[in-house]
Parts: C-alpha cells; sequence; structure tokens
C-alpha cells in the first residue's frame, strides 16, 4: 500500500509541489481546470492515456503528443509538458527509464511547467524498490507494448540488462531534487495507471 502522506512530505521537502487526488477523474478535471490556452507536450505515457486528458485538453489548449500525430521535438517545444514516471520512492526520488529521450529530456528543462502524474502502482518504500520496479515492471511491460524483440518482453519477468538493438532502456533520470529551470508538480492519484 502507498504512502501517499510520506511522499508527498518528501517531495516537498525536495521542492516539487504535489496534489493528491483519489481518482484518476478528480486528477483529470483539476488538470482539465489548470490547463487552458496552453501549448501542452506529452511524453509516451499509458498513464495520460488511460486518463483520457489528450482529448480533453485538445478542447481548449493546444496538445503536442507524437502517439496522436505530433512529433516529440514539437512536445519538447511546448509551455507545459505531462508525464509519469517509472518508479516513484517513498524517500522523494522520482525515476524515469527512457530509450528514446525524449520524456527524461522535456522532463528536465524547457518547459513552463511539468506535471508528472504518478498512480499508485507506482510508489515504492525507498529507492532501491522504485529503480527496481522502473526496470522490472515498468520496462518489460513498454517493452512487450512495443512488441521489442528483447528478453523481458519475451518473458515479461524483469530487466536482463541486454544489449538488444530494440533495448528501450537506453537513459535514466533521477529527479533528488526539483531542477530549478522549471515549476514542476507531482499528481498523486490513488489508482492505478500505467505500468
Amino acid at each position: 500500500m502507498a504512502d501517499f502522506e510520506k511522499l508527498q512530505k518528501s517531495l516537498e521537502a525536495e521542492g516539487f509541489a504535489v496534489s493528491r487526488f483519489d481518482t484518476a477523474a478528480q486528477a483529470a478535471d483539476y488538470l482539465d481546470a489548470a490547463l487552458d490556452g496552453k501549448t501542452i507536450g506529452i511524453g509516451g505515457s499509458v498513464t495520460v492515456q488511460e486518463m483520457g486528458l489528450a482529448e480533453r485538453l485538445a478542447k481548449h489548449n493546444t496538445v503536442l503528443w507524437h502517439w496522436a500525430g505530433s512529433t516529440v521535438q514539437e512536445a519538447a517545444g511546448a509551455q507545459v509538458y505531462l508525464t509519469s514516471v517509472n518508479g516513484a520512492a517513498e524517500t522523494g526520488e522520482l525515476i524515469n527509464i527512457d530509450g528514446t529521450g525524449n520524456r527524461v529530456a522535456s522532463g528536465l528543462f524547457g518547459h513552463e511547467k511539468v506535471y508528472f502524474i504518478v498512480g499508485r502502482n507506482k510508489v515504492a518504500p525507498d529507492y532501491d524498490a522504485a529503480l527496481w520496479r522502473a526496470r522490472n515492471i515498468a520496462a518489460p511491460k513498454n517493452a512487450q507494448r512495443l512488441n521489442r524483440k528483447t528478453p523481458c518482453a519475451a518473458k515479461g519477468d524483469r530487466c536482463y540488462d541486454c544489449k538488444s538493438p530494440e533495448r528501450i532502456c537506453r537513459a535514466l533520470v533521477v529527479y533528488w531534487e526539483k531542477p530549478t529551470s522549471m515549476d514542476m508538480e507531482v499528481v498523486l492519484v490513488d489508482e492505478d495507471l500505467g505500468y
């Protein structure tokens, strides 16, 4: 069971703004109200897809998402960026693994604000557990979703630290504190979302 109270305190101590919601629908309402007339880039995110955020926000914003016809470069130039994480430690670290680099790059620099939407299934007790989760739960599921020819996709059980040309784990970013370059908010949702 995710300890959202501990996670929120840890993230706030590291400079992140934090909002908490019981449901994905409440979080979507919050983001829909907060974002108006903006250009919004979206990283490859099953969480955002499951919440229907792209379609909803496109009614009164310009949404740039490579899953919906834009390019990763266009999304990188947006005012606001929406993404998730592969692991969130109750001790305050956020972890993302990326193959192309667009999510980790946009999560670090270049936007007015970044929102990390985090379902309870992404939360782990500490850094080591969050890193383990990112490598051994999120990465194999994403490799399977992308139909990659990797050991983790074939077996679906763990990371093999493979050297496959189709490997999706090529960059790892750990947010120990909020970078100074832009505003960041972690949106915690007490439902399972994404991988």
